[in-house]
Formats: C-alpha cells, structure tokens, sequence
C-alpha cells in the first residue's frame, strides 16, 4: 500500500512532497479510463484487495492529477463517479467497512471534480444529511465531507478567498444544526437508558465531538475570529477600503447573528431534555443515581451545550457584538436559556447534599431529605434558595503571582520585577523553604514600591547549608508571610559574587515568592460546576443585552450638535402635530395644551409623552413662559414695539 502512504504524505501542506505533487502534469483520459475498466472487473470478481488500491489510486488521482476540461474528461469522471457510488449503496453483507471508508475518502478528494458546480455540492450534502440516518455509506460520507471542510475552515480562520466554498448556506447549516441537537438530546438521554456498564463506557468516551458539530465549532469560530480579532488596515485610509471593510463587518455581524439565533434556539431544545432527564433520574429508585447525575456533567460537556455555547456567549460580549440588533434579536432566547440552566443547576446542587452523606447513613437518602445541616439551616435562614447558594465564587486572582529566578543562579545574574495588584490595601509575601544565595552579599532586596527609589522593606541572602559565607543576611530567608503596605511591590536581585568550585545548585537556588492580595490563598482549583456556571455567564450576557435595550440607540451626531435645542424650555412649549407622511411638525392652530399653568424655571422641565394625543375638553390659552429682562429688551427693540404703559385709572 505505498500509494496509500504516498495520500497519507500528500494530504499534508506542510511537507515538500506536496508541492511536488502539484506540480506534476494532469493525468490523461484514457489512463483514467484503465483505471475505471480495473475497478470494474475488480467489482465483477469481488476482488477486494484490487478494489482498495483503486479507490487510493482515485483519491490520488482527483486530488493532484486530474483536470476534467474537457467533455470526454468528463464521460470519464460521471463512470468514475456512478462506480464509486454502487459501492457506497452496496448492501453491508456485501461490502467491509474498510472499502466503504475509502470510498468516502475517494468522493471527498475528488468532490470538486465530481461534483463541479455549486449547486451540485449542495444536492449531494443535502442528501447526505437529510438521508444519513438510514443508509450507514451515507453516513460516513457526511462524517468525512464535514471534517475535511472544517479543518479547510480552521486553516483559513482569518480570511480567504475560499471562505465562500467552506462555509455551507443556511440551509445546509440548518440541517446540520438539527443532526446536532438531535445528537445532543440523545446522548443526554443514555444517561437515563442505558446499563450501568454501558454508562460507564459511555463516561469513557467524552467529550469527544460529533462531525457535524466539529462543523459547527469551526464556522463560528471562523466568524467570530473575524469579526473581533481581526482590525482594519490603519496604513490604508482610503474612502473605497473603509467602505469595504465596513460591508464585511456587517455581513459577518449579520451571519453571526443568524448563526447565533439558530444555536440559542437549538439550546433551548437541548436544555429542556436536559432538565426532564435530571428530574427523571432525581425521582427515580435505580441504585447508581448517584453516579449518573455526577456523570451527566460530563456528558453535558460533549454536546453543543459544551462545545459552541460558552464560546458564543463570551463573544457576544465584545464590544464589537454588543449592539442594539444583536441584543433586540437575541433577548427572549437567553431569558428562556437562563431559566433552564439556572432551574437544572438548582435541581442538581440540591441533590449534593443528599449524595455526601448516603454512606454514612444506613438509611439512605429518605432520612437525609428531611433532615438538614446547621449550616444548611442558616443558609435557608438568610439567604433566597438559588443556584448560586452556598456556592463559593471562584477567585483567579486569590492565586496570586509567583516572582523567581532562574534555578541556580548564575555569575553575575540580575533580576527585576514589579508586582501590582489593583485595589490591594497591602501584599502578602510568601517565600520558597529552598531560598539561598552563595553569600550574603547576593541578595535580594524588597522596595513597596513601583521601583528601586521606593522605601525600601526587606533584605534577605545567604544560605545555612555550609557554603560560601555560611551565614544569612538579619534573620535569614523569611520562614512566615512578610507583609508590605500598599498594592505595589518591587524585587530586586543581584548574584555578586562568583560561583565556587564546591558550591552545589541548592545553596545557588535563588528565591521564588508568592505574592497575594489575602493574607490566606484561596482555593481557586476546584471551580463552579458546569450548568452553574453556564447559567451565571447567561445571565451576565442578559443583563448587558437589557442595558443595551434600555439605553436605546446611540446619539446621532446631528442630536450631539442640537443638544442645546433639544434642552430650550422654549421649544419644549411648543404643541406638535404629525404630518400626514409622518413628520413632526408645529401645530398651526391653538390645541388644547396638556401642560400646567405655570412652570418653574429652576427646574429641568421634560415634555409629556402624550403630548400628540389631543386631550379631551376645553380648549385654554398657553401659559406664558418668563423670559429673562435682558432678552425680553431685545425682543421689544427687533419688533419695534415699546414696553406698554399702564396708567392709573381714573374714578
């Protein structure tokens, strides 16, 4: 099988051979013509060893030697293409699964050449998706066209020409959305049906992701590569190449958007099985429940709960996405989402307790429902039953940030480094039991600080092993926390001396330092379970999407430059009226006015929302507005019109 090899090298961009290969002339019609006339005696006499080596040789041959140009080409490649077919729909008593695997590869190679038009790519996918489930050849063929366009996918994450030929319509994706919830639902499903041999084969084999989802995966992240990592060219400022860019990143926002609908969409389905099966297997009496709810975590992960959700809603939050299409679109799904991941993690963490203590009790889970913990009871004491109870946070920062040289230290060695943690009143400082330098005078020293010029803290060097200056610098390498005040610290350390002959590498080790916010670290490995963290990252997506809602859309600049306008007292006295196309307008007849009588200038005054909807009742003059002395003056001496002059009547 050296051609098989020979494929095996070739289907790699990266080695010689492949370059060689495509530079090799096109094959002849009448050499695949021979190869087609083996393939069909070979068929004739169930010759299964000639069988294989002809489908190499086509996927060979499709991929670097084969150019159908002409009409006779193609002849050649419709029989290439109906011989490779009959064995694709041989019945399975009648094929052997490593022929009907390189059938696959065959048609995967040559898809291009057997399939040359867009619409003829789009009729073969549509049948293998639609029609995958009942014939297995199908099946596979579906498995290896998908993977192979999506590692094409990943390769060209961030942009090429080819984009359009990987990326499949929505109508493709749409049938591929509905394999992968139906997979999802599936596998959710075994949790609850299956034998507890089978479930644990079945742990054994997650999360590893299905064809179609692996698809999935490598379109979104293909569209969200590109449109929040990738930024436009700041050397080329021209009018054509920013409105370019501009129709780019709205196509992609609109495909990412459509995409993301129809994933939260296909969420919802998953998740709602998800919680039905939850709540099955908590009111079910099978021996290993406890086992199966702790594994249908896991199981959770491998679908497209797993893979293409937390993905997605950590995209969505870039700045680039958070707009008021995006979250008018996407609002009612991650409400409905929310209250499925939020209600599932509360049925699972309220079995927690229950399955902590089934050992230790010979009765079992009956006694434990109806008896709590103290702790328990102060929880329901004071704080509202919800996913989140009881559940510790995690804090990455609480870890801290180690700061060490290299180990040993060398002649002449130097080191720097500066430590800030933001909003830290004071820095924990926890040193390595193995710190040591040759001699005491190879020391580090401690400035709270951003820099050397800082007050300095601490100095500490030497070594109790024997060697070099057989002392330490004060009290030596500190055994307990050192503390320094304020949230900057600075180490700095010198090796001044050389390095002798009989000094070993544990009293050179240096120094390695943990510095922390917190007096005591926090345990930051274990984590929030799956569902309650899917729920909280749903729930912070939702809460921004309804900020964005609530704020509305953003201020033009024609509103930015009427701000002074849109704030005249005057002008919001004015009564308007719609126009029949829809305009605002001054109303040119006196209307009733639905404003008080008198107006307080002091005050910022808003004008009521109802103000187009003509009020029922009498209609009264407007109330005069004051103006100031100063612009009533003016306004007297523009209309030529004096103050008028009251005089005192006479009785």
């Amino acid at each position: 099988m050296c051609i098989h090899q020979l494929n095996l090298l070739a289907a790699s961009n990266s080695l010689p051979i492949t370059n060689f290969l495509g530079k090799q002339h096109p094959i002849e019609a009448h050499h695949l013509s021979s190869i087609c006339d083996i393939m069909e005696k070979a068929m004739v006499n169930g010759d299964t060893c000639i069988i294989r080596c002809i489908l190499v040789v086509f996927q060979v041959v499709f991929k670097f030697f084969f150019s159908p140009q002409t009409e006779r080409n193609r002849d050649i490649v419709r029989r290439s293409g109906l011989l490779l077919w009959q064995l694709l729909m041989a019945p399975r008593d009648q094929i052997c699964s490593e022929i009907q695997k390189e059938v696959c590869l065959a048609i995967s190679s040559g898809l291009n050449i057997l399939y040359p038009g867009e619409a003829e790519i789009n009729n073969l996918l549509k049948l293998v998706l639609t029609e995958g489930e009942r014939n297995s050849g199908l099946s596979q063929l579906r498995d290896v066209i998908l993977t192979n366009l999506a590692e094409q996918l990943q390769n060209n994450r961030f942009g090429s020409e080819d984009d359009d030929h990987y990326r499949l319509n929505d109508e493709l994706l749409h049938y591929i959305l509905k394999i992968v919830v139906r997979e999802s639902c599936v596998l959710i499903t075994k949790c609850q049906t299956v034998s507890k041999d089978d479930f644990q084969r079945l742990l054994s084999t997650v999360p590893a992701a299905s064809s179609c989802l692996r698809y999935l995966m490598a379109v979104q992240n293909h569209l969200l590569s590109n449109t929040i990592l990738i930024k436009p060219d700041e050397n080329d400022d021209s009018d054509s190449s920013l409105q370019g860019e501009t129709l780019k990143v709205q196509e992609l926002k609109t495909s990412i958007l459509s995409l993301a609908t129809q994933i939260l969409t296909g969420c919802d389905e998953v998740l709602e099985m998800l919680q039905q099966v939850t709540t099955a297997l908590i009111n079910s009496d099978i021996s290993d429940r406890e086992q199966r709810l702790k594994g249908l975590e896991q199981i959770t992960k491998a679908t497209m709960l797993g893979h293409l959700l937390p993905v997605l809603l950590t995209s969505l939050m870039h700045p680039n996405l958070q707009t008021l299409t995006m979250a008018d679109a996407l609002m009612p799904q991650l409400v409905q989402l929310v209250l499925y991941t939020s209600q599932t993690a509360l049925l699972l963490k309220t079995q927690s307790p229950v399955f902590s203590e089934l050992h230790s009790s010979p009765s079992g889970a009956s006694e434990q429902k109806g008896k709590l913990l103290p702790d328990e009871r102060m929880l329901e004491e004071k704080e509202e039953p919800g996913f989140l109870t009881g559940l510790k946070i995690p804090a990455p920062w609480a870890a801290g940030k180690t700061v060490e040289t290299v180990h040993p230290v060398r002649d002449n060695y130097k080191f720097k480094e500066t430590v800030h943690i933001p909003g830290a009143r004071c820095l924990y400082l926890r040193f390595d039991n193995r710190c040591s330098s040759q001699y005491d005078y190879d020391k580090l020293v401690i400035y709270a600080g951003p820099n050397t010029n800082s007050r300095k803290v601490a100095e500490y060097g030497g070594n109790t092993l024997g060697y070099g200056s057989r002392s330490v610098l004060g009290t030596g390498w500190p055994k307990d926390l050192v503390k320094v005040e304020g949230d900057t610290v600075t180490f700095s350390f010198e090796m001044r001396s050389g390095r002798e002959h009989n000094t070993p590498d544990k009293a050179m080790w240096g120094f390695a330092c943990t510095v922390r916010a917190q007096e005591s670290s926090e345990d930051v490995s274990g984590g929030l379970p799956f569902l309650v963290d899917l729920a909280l990252g749903l729930s912070v997506l939702a809460c921004s999407m309804l900020r964005i809602l609530y704020n509305g859309p953003e201020i033009t600049k024609d509103e930015e430059t009427c701000q002074e306008l849109l704030r005249s007292k005057l002008l919001q006295r004015c009564q308007w009226q719609v126009e029949a196309n829809g305009v605002i307008s001054p109303a040119l007849t006196p209307s009733p006015s639905p404003l008080p009588l008198t107006i307080d200038e002091d005050r910022e005054f808003t004008y009521p929302s109802d103000v187009l909807v003509p009020p029922v009742g009498h209609y009264f003059d407007l109330p005069r507005i004051r103006l100031p002395p100063g612009i009533m003056i003016k306004l007297r001496e523009i209309s030529g019109r004096a103050r008028p002059q009251f005089r005192p009547s006479i009785k």
